[in-house]
């Protein structure tokens, strides 16, 4: 079985969201579906402060490095999403690296940032089975 290397973009304001997909992938790893390893930036183990010019310039240095292996890039497409130039240059990063797009809408949430699904391979819903069929079947 092979490792997929996954990068999830999220708001550290909306981490539930991120700490239920990393639940779910982690649910299925102990289930034998998939093997994976998070090379997201969760908000308990930021890279930098980003607060400064210095810390932004870092921060996009350190993100590209994340997402650079990763295999797929799952975008959490809560509106606030819309909102966050830093998701939006997760996106673009993930974009120009040709990195496996998938745009996981949550919960009860019938509106999508345009941003996450004009770049997204695949958008899929608030659901563990979506969402790990997504990983496997692209």
């Amino acid at each position: 079985m092979s490792t997929y290397n996954i990068f999830i973009s999220h708001a550290w304001k909306y981490s539930e969201h991120y700490n239920k997909i990393v639940q779910w992938l982690n649910e299925a790893q102990d289930e034998g579906k998939l093997t994976w390893k998070n090379y997201s930036v969760p908000s308990h183990d930021p890279l930098i402060d980003p607060n400064t010019t210095v810390g932004k310039n870092k921060l996009k240095s350190e993100l590209k490095e994340q997402i650079s292996p990763a295999s797929k890039v799952i975008i959490l497409a809560g509106m606030y999403a819309a909102y966050s130039d830093w998701i939006d240059f997760e996106i673009d990063t993930a974009v120009d690296y040709n990195k496996y797009i998938i745009g996981v809408k949550p919960w009860g949430q019938e509106r999508v940032p345009t941003k996450v699904s004009s770049n997204a391979n695949i958008m899929v819903g608030w659901n563990k089975d979506s969402v790990i069929n997504a990983i496997l079947n692209s």
